[in-house]
């Protein structure tokens, strides 16, 4: 059962075994292990990512890919989960409805890059996918009647989902369960599942030819393999793996936003809680900059002020030490230059070559 369920892609070593063993009960019982707010968020971050680099290793490890897009479709998922839910209301309909189209497009941006980009060679569908990639996010940051622009969008997830929902009134083994909680269970679940499809998927027949396409794609192609099609389907899957990793991710935290804003806005708690209190009611960043932005007056936050105003002399005094050492490191690499005008790979390279040559004559 356990070879099946693994794909008999068993770890090579007990040592191995015992390690992924205790992080899977770890992770599975985080928020008994780890009750606070921050301990239960970095689980959830861990598994989110877990998702995104399995994803992104079905391109490079398995088959070769090196793309700059993938964020991008971990982005779309975000996207989508989130202006679905502001635009509907919280609820499990539009939770779907958002994934189902952040998939649709996320799977057609894929097909299309990969059909028309995988012909050219590495280096080449790398810069194009850092192209679209930067295109994306321009987008995301300038049509902000949709995204909200810099700020971000803050939505709310279906009431299982809430913090406020408590399904249980007394506390389970020490842990008052309520939606954060079922949140974080929900994440552990999906991306449990879904790393186990990932990994049948790189042993079945179709992951061993993208291993013989990574290692030489001309041979596989002499063996009747179409490569492009074959690196054209394994994008579409990186991607969809990708984007619903960001839909999970914009669950947990409730906000979603350009770059990484998202998790430099989660605190302790909901992301909307990181801002002002004024009249009772809370004030949050983006509201801020808009009633800065419109002349409005808004209470002044000294303690705050201060820890901006430290960090900026701390950053300063970094630099300062840091200015001698990068003159030197800068000195250091320009001797290099001149010593060795082909780089250090190059000089090794020409060594080994004279070296073979005197050894055949």
């Amino acid at each position: 059962m356990i070879h099946r369920l693994l794909s008999h892609d068993l770890p090579r070593s007990r040592w191995l075994a015992a390690a992924l063993l205790l992080i899977l009960v770890t992770l599975a019982l985080a928020p008994f292990l780890f009750p606070g707010a921050r301990g239960i968020s970095v689980a959830a971050k861990i598994l989110v990512f877990v998702l995104l680099v399995a994803s992104y290793d079905l391109l490079l490890g398995y088959t070769g890919i090196v793309s700059f897009a993938h964020t991008m479709f971990f982005g779309i998922g975000a996207y989508g989960v989130a202006i679905a839910s502001e635009r509907m209301g919280p609820g499990w309909a539009a939770v779907g409805l958002g994934l189902a189209v952040a998939v649709v497009l996320s799977v057609l941006l894929a097909f299309l890059i990969g059909l028309f980009s995988l012909r050219v060679k590495a280096i080449f569908f790398a810069m194009i996918t850092l192209a679209v990639a930067t295109a994306f996010q321009t987008l995301a940051s300038q049509l902000s009647e949709f995204t909200g622009g810099e700020d971000g969008l803050n939505f709310k997830n279906p009431s299982w989902l809430s913090p406020s929902f408590e399904p249980f009134e007394t506390e389970v083994l020490g842990l008052l369960i309520d939606g954060k909680t079922l949140t974080y269970w929900l994440i552990f679940t999906v991306v449990l599942v879904l790393f186990l499809v990932l990994l049948r998927i790189v042993n079945s027949p179709f992951g061993r030819v993208l291993q013989a396409i990574r290692e030489n794609d001309f041979r596989a192609e002499a063996l009747g393999f179409r490569t492009v099609t074959y690196r054209t389907a394994s994008t579409v899957l990186a991607a969809l793996f990708a984007t619903v990793a960001g839909a999970l991710l914009a669950l947990w935290l409730r906000y979603t936003g350009p770059g990484h804003h998202a998790e430099l806005r989660d605190h302790a708690g909901h992301p909307a809680d990181r801002g002002d209190w004024r009249h009772g009611h809370a004030v949050r960043r983006g509201d801020r900059q808009r009633a800065v932005r419109a002349g409005a007056e808004l209470p002044a936050r000294p303690a705050e002020a201060g820890c901006q105003r430290r960090g900026r002399r701390a950053r300063a005094r970094r630099r300062a030490h840091a200015r001698p050492l990068a003159a030197v490191a800068g000195r250091a690499v320009r001797a290099v230059g001149v010593l060795l005008p082909h780089g250090g790979g190059g000089e090794v390279a020409g060594e080994g070559a004279a070296v073979k040559q005197r050894r055949r004559t």
